[in-house]
């Protein structure tokens, strides 16, 4: 059941992205692996890798997708950080602001893939992310507004998950 659930949820993710891209750096990418993580902690990281595995092939695996195989495990790593038992007064606050600085972190966190890649130095890498700029910002925007939707969404995928027994 599990391994079916996630394929499903890793799909999800990687159709959402796909169904948003028309608005730059805007998508339920965060917001899905921020819901993932909370609902299933270690195993989250399956439907995760689902999503990069999609995207790759979906995107040819090209040099762009690299930084994929660890970016987004930087947002599952920082929410592992919460404890499990967060009240969600709290996580409805919290994640979003977490999601939301992930999205103004973006470019930064992509940096240094991007710097070895194309060999950039650091004058030149620091250009690169001042360029991206304004797309963290609308990444930063877009991922504060969709982290609303992370609490409904979590007690939505806890109580299906507990209708058919994964968790």
């Amino acid at each position: 059941k599990e391994m079916c659930v996630f394929s499903m949820l890793g799909t999800i993710m990687f159709l959402s992205k796909l169904i948003m891209e028309f608005l730059p750096n805007v998508h339920m990418v965060a917001t899905l692996i921020i819901v993932y993580t909370i609902v299933y902690r270690v195993k989250a990281l399956i439907p995760l890798y689902i999503f990069v595995f999609l995207t790759g092939l979906y995107g040819s695996f090209n040099a762009w997708w690299v930084p994929y195989i660890y970016i987004w495990a930087i947002l599952w790593g920082v929410v592992m950080l919460f404890p499990k038992g967060l009240s969600p007064r709290v996580g409805a606050i919290v994640f979003p602001i977490v999601s939301g600085l992930y999205g103004l972190l973006f470019g930064l966190l992509y940096a240094p893939a991007q710097a070895i890649m194309l060999g950039y130095n650091l004058q030149e890498t620091l250009a690169w992310i001042a360029a991206g700029l304004y797309f963290d910002i609308s990444h930063t925007v877009g991922n504060l507004v969709l982290g609303f939707l992370i609490y409904p969404l979590v007690k939505l995928l806890t109580r299906l998950s507990r209708q058919i027994g994964i968790i």
